[in-house]
């Protein structure tokens, strides 16, 4: 009886230590044999979907490429996305959803300073990463754990500074305003703007208001800053309202005012705005628009590629949300089978190669998480944004 007893006791252990082998596989969260999924919150109906379709549409155009080549390491790439239509409460619903319900990997590409900021505690509880939120806001990285954090370029504070100083050297920039939205996008573009009137000799800010992020009539606001003899605008509004107050100024006869927008404008809706409206306007962001590297094959491959996907040419935010994906995929690939968060994040910490689309260097390390480090200050000429300098990390 007694060698019968310790015989079944072996034979129970041989079975629990396989049971938990299996079970360890199964507790990394969103992975299985055959798939890995992913999650992302966005503005499909709001002030800002004119930035969230396009990205969520490349980056679904390199996982439809990497699934019908048979996937990472024999797994699909599965993408949820859920629609917060800029509000916070629903991107804060969808957060839950998508971490407990699907239960993700990662949450990628989610759109919105406050939309990511309040997913966080509950993808902090789960170990879900942020992975390369539409958003370079500075909390991206700076809340939370940040080994757990990546960014997909520098902030807007840091790129919008850039432009500012940029332009401050060309001269003739002597006061500044600021037009923004109350949120902490709009408070970092604020921020850059009273930092930039301090930091600078012969710079004062003279004017910042506050604007709800469906606002579109400026004219009133325009007269005002005008009245103030404001030499350049820096602007922190969503994109209907960004061309809004370029046609405004445009309407008003106002020469020698320059504006100044952020990534969160850098959108072929903005450049290639009815009547030339934003002809001359300035963006600090991540990298080059598409629609000026036609000369390169590969980019070129990818405006074909992405106008039989989808009937229209890609903008910089369909090259945005492609680059992003082409860096996960690639990250996927080094992490190896046996994949886990620690090991993804391994992954992305030795990205350093030669973005095939845009050309941009892309290189992060265990203290850099920022995909795009550098500041490409353009200028919206004949309705496309063409470089003028390239401010490097």
């Amino acid at each position: 009886m007694k060698q019968f007893s310790m015989g079944l006791t072996v034979v129970l252990a041989l079975v629990l230590v396989g049971c938990g082998a299996d079970g360890d596989a199964e507790r990394v969260r969103g992975v299985t044999d055959t798939e890995i999924r992913f999650g992302g919150a966005h503005d499909l109906s709001g002030v800002f979907a004119a930035v969230s379709n396009p990205a969520l549409n490349g980056a679904n155009l390199r996982f439809r490429e990497v699934n019908e080549a048979g996937g990472i390491h024999g797994r699909t790439i599965r993408y949820i996305v859920e629609d917060h239509g800029y509000q916070v409460p629903r991107a804060a619903q969808a957060a839950n959803k998508l971490v407990t319900r699907d239960e993700i990997f990662g949450k990628l590409l989610t759109l919105g300073t406050p939309h990511n900021l309040a997913a966080f505690p509950i993808m902090d509880r789960h170990d879900v990463p942020s992975l390369f939120p539409l958003t370079p806001a500075r909390p991206m990285l700076e809340t939370g754990d940040f080994s757990r954090r990546f960014s997909l370029s520098q902030s807007y504070y840091h790129n919008v500074s850039n432009g500012i100083d940029w332009l401050m050297e060309q001269g003739g920039i002597e006061r500044v305003c600021v037009m923004y939205i109350p949120s902490d996008f709009g408070e970092e573009m604020h921020q850059a703007a009273r930092d930039a009137a301090e930091r600078h000799e012969g710079l004062e800010l003279v004017s910042a208001t506050s604007h709800r992020p469906d606002e579109t009539n400026f004219s009133g606001t325009l007269s005002r800053k005008r009245s103030n003899n404001c030499d350049l605008i820096v602007l922190g509004l969503a994109v209907r309202a960004t061309v809004s107050v370029a046609s405004s100024v445009r309407d008003m006869n106002w020469d020698g005012v320059e504006l100044l927008a952020s990534t969160a404008a850098f959108h072929s809706a903005v450049s290639s705005a009815p009547g030339r409206a934003t002809e001359g306007m300035w963006a600090a962001s991540a990298g080059p628009d598409i629609q000026t590297l036609r000369d390169r094959p590969e980019s070129l491959a990818f405006i074909e590629a992405y106008r039989e996907a989808y009937g229209n040419g890609p903008d910089a935010m369909a090259q945005t949300g492609y680059s992003i994906a082409y860096a996960l995929t690639r990250a996927l690939e080094l992490a190896g089978p046996d994949l886990t968060v620690d090991a993804l994040v391994e992954a992305l910490e030795s990205l350093d190669y030669i973005d095939p689309i845009s050309g941009v260097h892309v290189r992060m390390s265990a203290d850099d998480h920022i995909l795009l480090g550098d500041t490409w200050i353009t200028q919206v000429e004949n309705g496309l944004w063409e470089t003028r300098v390239v401010i490097e990390q």
